[in-house]
């Protein structure tokens, strides 16, 4: 997959986005590099948002409950997709495992604590 760089250095996605998704694209690649196929799930993610806003747009006005096959009442079904949509886009941005800067710092504090504690011990005992 050959990455076309943008005028700011940020890769550009592979397919058009709308505002949504490309607002989230560049959100995480503004603080993080991404390997390609980390690319390729951000796209996804990105595509999801697009389609996640266009359901809320279908949504506004509409009942929240319908009529079902045989005329009870049901919810309509695209509360359903846009609660699949946005587990989805938790999933596939989980799987990136972006850490913000600040959590960085803390993990390699913590780390660097941890090892002088045990460094500690060992100078302690001998």
């Amino acid at each position: 997959m050959e990455l076309i760089q943008g005028a700011d250095g940020l890769p550009e996605p592979r397919v058009e986005l709308g505002a949504r998704g490309y607002e989230l694209w560049r959100a995480v690649l503004e603080d993080h590099e991404l390997r390609t196929d980390e690319l390729r799930v951000l796209e996804d993610a990105c595509r999801e948002a697009d389609l996640i806003e266009r359901l809320e747009e279908g949504m506004r006005g509409a009942p929240l409950v319908v009529n079902g096959s045989q005329g009870q009442p049901v919810a309509n079904p695209i509360v359903q997709e846009l609660r699949q949509h946005r587990a989805l886009v938790s999933r596939l941005l989980a799987a990136l495992k972006l850490s913000d800067a600040e959590q960085q710092e803390r993990d390699a504090g913590r780390r660097s604590q941890q090892a002088r504690k045990a460094a500690m011990t060992r100078w302690n005992r001998a």
